[in-house]
Protein backbone atom coordinates (compact mmCIF):
# COMPACT_ATOMS: atom_id res chain seq x y z
CA UNK A 1 0.00 0.00 0.00
CA UNK A 2 1.32 3.42 -1.01
CA UNK A 3 0.87 6.47 1.24
CA UNK A 4 1.32 10.17 0.57
CA UNK A 5 4.22 10.22 3.05
CA UNK A 6 6.21 7.58 1.12
CA UNK A 7 9.34 8.70 -0.72
CA UNK A 8 8.97 8.69 -4.50
CA UNK A 9 12.04 6.42 -4.82
CA UNK A 10 10.44 3.88 -2.48
CA UNK A 11 7.27 3.91 -4.57
CA UNK A 12 9.10 3.50 -7.89
CA UNK A 13 11.09 0.58 -6.49
CA UNK A 14 7.89 -1.39 -5.93
CA UNK A 15 6.75 -1.59 -9.55
CA UNK A 16 8.24 -0.20 -12.78
CA UNK A 17 4.73 0.65 -14.06
CA UNK A 18 4.34 3.31 -11.39
CA UNK A 19 6.71 5.61 -13.27
CA UNK A 20 4.08 5.84 -16.03
CA UNK A 21 1.44 6.74 -13.45
CA UNK A 22 3.52 9.70 -12.27
CA UNK A 23 4.18 10.87 -15.83
CA UNK A 24 0.50 10.54 -16.80
CA UNK A 25 -0.45 12.67 -13.80
CA UNK A 26 1.76 15.60 -14.86
CA UNK A 27 4.43 16.41 -17.48
CA UNK A 28 6.50 17.72 -14.55
CA UNK A 29 7.25 14.10 -13.66
CA UNK A 30 8.98 13.43 -17.01
CA UNK A 31 12.28 14.20 -15.26
CA UNK A 32 11.84 10.93 -13.30
CA UNK A 33 12.79 9.07 -16.49
CA UNK A 34 16.34 10.21 -15.75
CA UNK A 35 18.23 7.83 -13.51
CA UNK A 36 20.04 10.84 -12.05
CA UNK A 37 16.74 12.38 -10.95
CA UNK A 38 15.65 9.10 -9.41
CA UNK A 39 18.88 9.07 -7.38
CA UNK A 40 18.35 12.59 -6.06
CA UNK A 41 14.88 14.12 -6.25
CA UNK A 42 13.02 10.81 -5.92
CA UNK A 43 14.94 9.88 -2.78
CA UNK A 44 14.28 13.23 -1.10
CA UNK A 45 10.68 14.00 -2.03
CA UNK A 46 7.52 12.36 -0.71
CA UNK A 47 4.55 11.64 -2.97
CA UNK A 48 2.66 14.46 -1.29
CA UNK A 49 5.51 16.94 -1.84
CA UNK A 50 5.94 15.81 -5.44
CA UNK A 51 2.23 16.31 -6.10
CA UNK A 52 2.42 19.84 -4.71
CA UNK A 53 5.45 20.66 -6.84
CA UNK A 54 3.71 19.33 -9.96
CA UNK A 55 0.38 21.00 -9.13
CA UNK A 56 -1.69 17.82 -8.94
CA UNK A 57 -3.97 16.47 -6.23
CA UNK A 58 -2.00 14.21 -3.90
CA UNK A 59 -5.03 12.09 -2.99
CA UNK A 60 -5.80 11.34 -6.64
CA UNK A 61 -2.15 10.52 -7.35
CA UNK A 62 -1.95 8.10 -4.41
CA UNK A 63 -5.22 6.44 -5.52
CA UNK A 64 -3.90 5.96 -9.06
CA UNK A 65 -0.62 4.51 -7.80
CA UNK A 66 -2.41 2.04 -5.54
CA UNK A 67 -4.81 1.01 -8.31
CA UNK A 68 -1.89 0.02 -10.53
CA UNK A 69 0.13 -1.53 -7.71
CA UNK A 70 -2.82 -3.68 -6.64
CA UNK A 71 -3.42 -4.92 -10.17
CA UNK A 72 -6.41 -2.89 -11.29
CA UNK A 73 -6.45 -0.47 -14.20
CA UNK A 74 -6.77 3.17 -13.14
CA UNK A 75 -10.43 4.12 -12.98
CA UNK A 76 -11.88 7.03 -14.95
CA UNK A 77 -13.80 9.01 -12.41
CA UNK A 78 -14.67 12.61 -11.88
CA UNK A 79 -11.92 12.79 -9.32
CA UNK A 80 -9.29 11.94 -11.95
CA UNK A 81 -9.56 15.40 -13.42
CA UNK A 82 -8.89 17.18 -10.16
CA UNK A 83 -5.79 19.28 -9.86
CA UNK A 84 -4.36 20.70 -6.73
CA UNK A 85 -5.22 24.23 -5.79
CA UNK A 86 -1.71 25.64 -5.64
CA UNK A 87 -1.47 29.10 -4.15
CA UNK A 88 0.97 31.47 -5.87
CA UNK A 89 4.27 31.91 -4.10
CA UNK A 90 4.36 35.01 -1.91
CA UNK A 91 6.93 37.63 -2.95
CA UNK A 92 10.34 37.60 -1.31
CA UNK A 93 10.17 39.99 1.65
CA UNK A 94 12.02 43.29 1.10
CA UNK A 95 13.93 42.63 4.32
CA UNK A 96 15.63 39.70 2.60
CA UNK A 97 16.21 41.40 -0.75
CA UNK A 98 17.80 44.38 1.02
CA UNK A 99 20.68 42.31 2.41
CA UNK A 100 24.09 43.58 1.40
CA UNK A 101 25.89 41.34 -1.12
CA UNK A 102 28.49 40.36 1.47
CA UNK A 103 25.69 39.05 3.71
CA UNK A 104 24.32 36.69 1.07
CA UNK A 105 25.74 33.17 0.59
CA UNK A 106 24.82 31.67 -2.78
CA UNK A 107 24.86 27.90 -3.28
CA UNK A 108 23.90 26.53 -6.70
CA UNK A 109 23.25 22.76 -6.69
CA UNK A 110 21.49 22.52 -10.07
CA UNK A 111 24.34 20.77 -11.84
CA UNK A 112 24.81 18.38 -8.92
CA UNK A 113 21.15 17.37 -9.16
CA UNK A 114 21.29 16.94 -12.92
CA UNK A 115 24.36 14.71 -12.51
CA UNK A 116 22.66 12.58 -9.87
CA UNK A 117 24.87 13.82 -7.04
CA UNK A 118 23.47 14.24 -3.53
CA UNK A 119 23.82 17.95 -2.55
CA UNK A 120 22.31 17.69 0.92
CA UNK A 121 25.67 17.62 2.73
CA UNK A 122 26.84 20.79 0.96
CA UNK A 123 23.60 22.57 1.82
CA UNK A 124 23.62 21.45 5.44
CA UNK A 125 27.26 22.49 5.89
CA UNK A 126 26.50 25.91 4.42
CA UNK A 127 23.47 26.30 6.67
CA UNK A 128 25.42 25.36 9.79
CA UNK A 129 28.16 27.87 8.92
CA UNK A 130 25.73 30.69 8.06
CA UNK A 131 26.49 33.74 10.23
CA UNK A 132 23.57 35.30 12.09
CA UNK A 133 22.15 38.12 9.98
CA UNK A 134 23.16 36.49 6.69
CA UNK A 135 21.04 34.70 4.09
CA UNK A 136 21.70 31.41 2.31
CA UNK A 137 20.28 31.31 -1.21
CA UNK A 138 19.99 27.80 -2.67
CA UNK A 139 19.36 27.27 -6.39
CA UNK A 140 17.82 23.95 -7.46
CA UNK A 141 16.02 22.42 -10.44
CA UNK A 142 12.89 21.68 -8.39
CA UNK A 143 11.37 23.15 -5.27
CA UNK A 144 13.49 21.60 -2.48
CA UNK A 145 10.53 21.11 -0.16
CA UNK A 146 12.26 18.42 1.99
CA UNK A 147 14.85 21.01 3.05
CA UNK A 148 12.29 23.23 4.74
CA UNK A 149 11.64 21.00 7.74
CA UNK A 150 15.30 19.99 8.04
CA UNK A 151 16.67 23.53 8.11
CA UNK A 152 13.80 24.75 10.28
CA UNK A 153 15.25 22.52 13.00
CA UNK A 154 18.44 24.56 12.64
CA UNK A 155 16.51 27.79 13.19
CA UNK A 156 16.19 28.79 9.52
CA UNK A 157 13.03 30.03 7.88
CA UNK A 158 12.63 30.22 4.10
CA UNK A 159 11.14 32.17 1.23
CA UNK A 160 10.85 30.57 -2.19
CA UNK A 161 10.74 31.88 -5.74
CA UNK A 162 10.52 30.18 -9.12
CA UNK A 163 12.83 31.91 -11.61
CA UNK A 164 11.95 29.70 -14.58
CA UNK A 165 11.65 26.10 -15.73
CA UNK A 166 13.82 23.92 -13.48
CA UNK A 167 15.14 27.02 -11.73
CA UNK A 168 14.11 27.56 -8.10
CA UNK A 169 15.74 29.79 -5.54
CA UNK A 170 15.13 29.54 -1.80
CA UNK A 171 16.22 32.20 0.66
CA UNK A 172 17.05 30.61 4.03
CA UNK A 173 17.33 33.03 6.93
CA UNK A 174 17.67 32.90 10.69
CA UNK A 175 14.45 33.07 12.65
CA UNK A 176 13.92 34.11 16.24
CA UNK A 177 13.99 31.02 18.50
CA UNK A 178 10.56 29.49 19.08
CA UNK A 179 9.79 28.75 22.74
CA UNK A 180 9.54 25.03 23.34
CA UNK A 181 11.08 24.03 20.00
CA UNK A 182 12.88 20.69 20.29
CA UNK A 183 16.29 20.50 18.68
CA UNK A 184 17.43 17.28 16.98
CA UNK A 185 19.10 14.87 19.33
CA UNK A 186 22.85 14.80 18.87
CA UNK A 187 25.32 12.01 19.51
CA UNK A 188 25.51 10.99 23.15
CA UNK A 189 27.91 8.55 24.77
CA UNK A 190 26.80 6.57 27.84
CA UNK A 191 28.94 6.42 30.93
CA UNK A 192 30.59 3.13 30.01
CA UNK A 193 32.22 4.85 27.02
CA UNK A 194 31.92 1.80 24.75
CA UNK A 195 28.65 2.78 23.07
CA UNK A 196 27.60 5.88 21.15
CA UNK A 197 23.86 6.50 20.91
CA UNK A 198 22.52 8.53 17.99
CA UNK A 199 18.79 9.30 18.04
CA UNK A 200 17.65 10.32 14.55
CA UNK A 201 13.93 9.97 15.12
CA UNK A 202 12.14 13.08 13.93
CA UNK A 203 14.82 14.06 11.42
CA UNK A 204 14.02 14.32 7.71
CA UNK A 205 15.95 12.12 5.25
CA UNK A 206 18.76 12.18 4.34
CA UNK A 207 19.90 13.90 7.57
CA UNK A 208 19.81 10.64 9.61
CA UNK A 209 22.26 9.09 7.13
CA UNK A 210 24.50 12.16 7.10
CA UNK A 211 24.71 12.34 10.88
CA UNK A 212 25.34 8.62 11.22
CA UNK A 213 28.19 8.62 8.71
CA UNK A 214 29.69 11.71 10.37
CA UNK A 215 29.67 9.96 13.75
CA UNK A 216 31.19 6.79 12.30
CA UNK A 217 33.99 8.74 10.63
CA UNK A 218 35.49 9.54 14.05
CA UNK A 219 34.36 6.49 16.04
CA UNK A 220 37.34 4.57 17.48
CA UNK A 221 37.64 0.84 16.87
CA UNK A 222 36.14 -1.28 19.58
CA UNK A 223 33.13 1.00 20.04
CA UNK A 224 29.54 0.50 18.90
CA UNK A 225 27.22 3.13 17.47
CA UNK A 226 23.52 2.53 18.16
CA UNK A 227 21.24 4.45 15.84
CA UNK A 228 17.65 4.91 17.07
CA UNK A 229 15.28 5.21 14.12
CA UNK A 230 11.60 4.85 13.30
CA UNK A 231 12.31 2.56 10.34
CA UNK A 232 15.06 0.37 8.91
CA UNK A 233 17.44 2.78 7.09
CA UNK A 234 17.62 0.84 3.82
CA UNK A 235 19.79 3.39 1.98
CA UNK A 236 22.32 3.50 4.80
CA UNK A 237 23.00 -0.23 5.06
CA UNK A 238 24.98 -0.68 1.81
CA UNK A 239 27.06 2.40 2.64
CA UNK A 240 28.05 0.81 5.95
CA UNK A 241 29.34 -2.28 4.19
CA UNK A 242 31.27 -0.11 1.72
CA UNK A 243 32.96 1.74 4.60
CA UNK A 244 34.05 -1.38 6.47
CA UNK A 245 31.32 -1.66 9.11
CA UNK A 246 29.12 -4.54 10.21
CA UNK A 247 25.61 -3.97 11.52
CA UNK A 248 22.70 -5.64 13.26
CA UNK A 249 19.10 -4.48 12.90
CA UNK A 250 16.64 -4.94 15.75
CA UNK A 251 13.05 -3.91 15.03
CA UNK A 252 11.66 -3.43 18.51
CA UNK A 253 8.33 -1.78 17.81
CA UNK A 254 6.20 -0.04 15.16
CA UNK A 255 8.25 3.16 15.54
CA UNK A 256 11.50 1.95 17.07
CA UNK A 257 14.41 0.36 15.22
CA UNK A 258 17.83 0.00 16.80
CA UNK A 259 20.76 -0.34 14.41
CA UNK A 260 24.00 -1.56 16.00
CA UNK A 261 27.07 -0.57 13.95
CA UNK A 262 30.64 -1.75 14.57
CA UNK A 263 33.94 -1.73 12.70
CA UNK A 264 34.50 -4.93 10.74
CA UNK A 265 37.18 -7.09 12.32
CA UNK A 266 40.50 -6.92 10.40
Amino acid sequence: MIHASDRVATVLAQDARLLDVFIAASPAFEKLRSSAMRKTMARLVTVEQAARIAGVDATVLVDRLNEVLLGAAPSKSADDSRTASVAPLPPIPPSLRSHAPDRIVDLDVREDLRAGKEPFRRILDAARALPVGSVLRVRAIFEPAPLYAVLAKHGLGHATECLGPEDWRVWFHHEAPTPGREEPTEVAAPADGDVIVLDVRGLEPPEPMVRTLEALATMPRGMTLVQLNVRVPQYLLPKLAERGFTYEVREQGPDLVRLFIRHREP
